[in-house]
């Protein structure tokens, strides 16, 4: 068989009704019930229902997200899928990727995001922080143009702006304080970007003004009980595989307010040996940067009975 990765997506790949298509396979309803009997009430009505504003709100997104991801994942392993060499995540993902490698479990995993997404909502009060994708434009010079943008503010004014998803050679996503993204969006629009596409999101994750909401993740991630990873997991912050359940508690305490390093991952993947990545979970956000970031990879993505048929064919 063809050496292959796992790779979970993050934030921004939900939708309504996007486990659907499984149907009533017995490890989607698995997992739906394990989620919602650790969480408190109906995830699976969630997805199915929406509505699009619930599901988009981080508190939900979150969990939503680290479900989804699982189901699929359960559901390749149920169909005779084999396992692959490395996982990873894209931001959140990384938490499924660890669901995956048997380090946390769903039903320790779907609390902790919650939590993790509750704090980072509550250290920037939606409307004050702002994400946009700044597409066409070479990582270095993002950078520079984001600290073009934050010089134009007085000292001590609390506006950041940072470069915070490194997502492939020409798209890189920037967060911070609402007014500081706006004038790096015109910063760097002034200094060749092809684009900067505000997103529709509630916090600037990733950026440092993350860290309070960190904080609060750390605690709870010294409270949570890790088994030793059964698959290698590259992580965002480090893009490195650890096994010392602190060093992963730090990775994921330092991810919550530090950039997610895409572009590194996959090729850390490629230097494993793997040509194929294969995003579990819903979209094919992943898989599409795949064959951008390297154009000698495979990307392919899970995401009902048909794709998966496709990637075993795939990969036989």
């Amino acid at each position: 068989m063809t050496a292959f990765a796992f790779v979970f997506p993050g934030q921004g790949s939900q939708a309504v009704g996007m486990l659907d298509a499984w149907g009533e396979h017995p490890e989607v309803s698995l997992a739906l019930k394990e989620a919602s009997d650790a969480l408190g009430e109906d995830v699976g009505r969630l997805i199915k229902e929406g509505p699009k504003e619930a599901l988009a709100l981080t508190t939900n997104t979150q969990p939503v997200m680290l479900v989804a991801g699982v189901a699929a994942w359960r559901v390749w392993r149920a169909e005779g899928g084999a396992l692959p060499s490395v996982v990873a995540g894209h931001s959140l993902g990384e938490y499924s990727a660890l669901v995956a490698s048997g380090v946390l479990t769903l039903a320790q995993a779907a609390p902790l995001v919650r939590f993790r997404a509750a704090a980072m909502q509550e250290a920037v009060p939606v409307g004050t922080g702002a994400m946009a994708a700044i597409l066409g434009m070479a990582a270095d010079q993002v950078i520079a143009g984001c600290a073009e943008a934050q010089a134009a503010f007085a000292a001590g004014s609390g506006e950041v702006v940072e470069a915070v998803n490194f997502n492939d050679a020409a798209q890189t996503v920037i967060a911070g304080s609402k007014a500081a993204v706006e004038k790096a969006c015109e910063v760097l629009k002034a200094n060749g970007a092809k684009r900067a596409l505000p997103l529709p999101v509630s916090a600037p994750f990733h950026s440092s003004l993350m860290k309070p909401a960190a904080d609060k993740l750390r605690e709870k991630l010294a409270a949570t009980a890790l088994a030793p990873p059964q698959i290698p997991v590259i992580n965002n912050i480090d893009v490195s595989v650890e096994s010392d359940a602190d060093r992963i508690r730090d990775a994921l305490y330092r991810q919550a307010f530090g950039p997610v390093r895409w572009v590194e991952c996959v090729k850390a993947i490629k230097a494993r040996g793997v040509a194929t990545l294969v995003e579990c979970g819903p979209g094919k956000v992943l898989a599409g940067m795949t064959k951008r970031i390297d154009a000698e990879l495979t990307g392919a993505a899970i995401y009902d009975p048909a794709s998966l048929a496709e990637v075993k064919t795939l990969l036989a």
